[in-house]
């Protein structure tokens, strides 16, 4: 079993910043990928970006790159979502997920239901 906690969720002005963290805990962390998702109110659960164990692959959504920074530090099982140049459209609760065993496949990263487990997530709220 593998524990996924966000946190750095908030309030912010357009043009603001956050940092996201998803804190893992259990037997392992995601020997595959994590990635980011976000789900608006009314809306679908849309993949935001993820990275590989390793770290040497990361994947971004179209509308949040050059904005937005995946990383990680396997010490901390921990992952690193910041958030650049936000925008209201932004707006959404962001959830970390974890892919723990299997074979990386880039084309599947968006794909949530690639994932074994999903944190709780953390609300994210950018006014204009």
């Amino acid at each position: 079993q593998v524990q996924l906690v966000e946190s750095g969720g908030g309030l912010v002005q357009a043009g603001g910043s956050l940092r996201l963290s998803c804190a893992a805990s259990g037997r392992t962390f995601s020997r595959v990928a994590t990635g980011w998702f976000r789900q608006a109110p009314g809306k679908e659960r849309e993949s935001v970006a993820a990275i590989t164990w390793s770290g040497g692959s990361t994947y971004y959504a179209d509308s949040v790159k050059g904005r937005f920074t995946i990383s990680r530090d396997n010490a901390k099982n921990t992952v690193y979502l910041q958030l650049n140049s936000l925008k209201p459209e932004d707006t959404a609760v962001y959830y970390c997920a974890a892919k723990i065993s299997g074979i990386y496949y880039y084309a599947r990263v968006p794909d949530p239901t690639w994932y074994d487990y999903w944190g709780q997530g953390t609300q994210v709220t950018v006014s204009s």
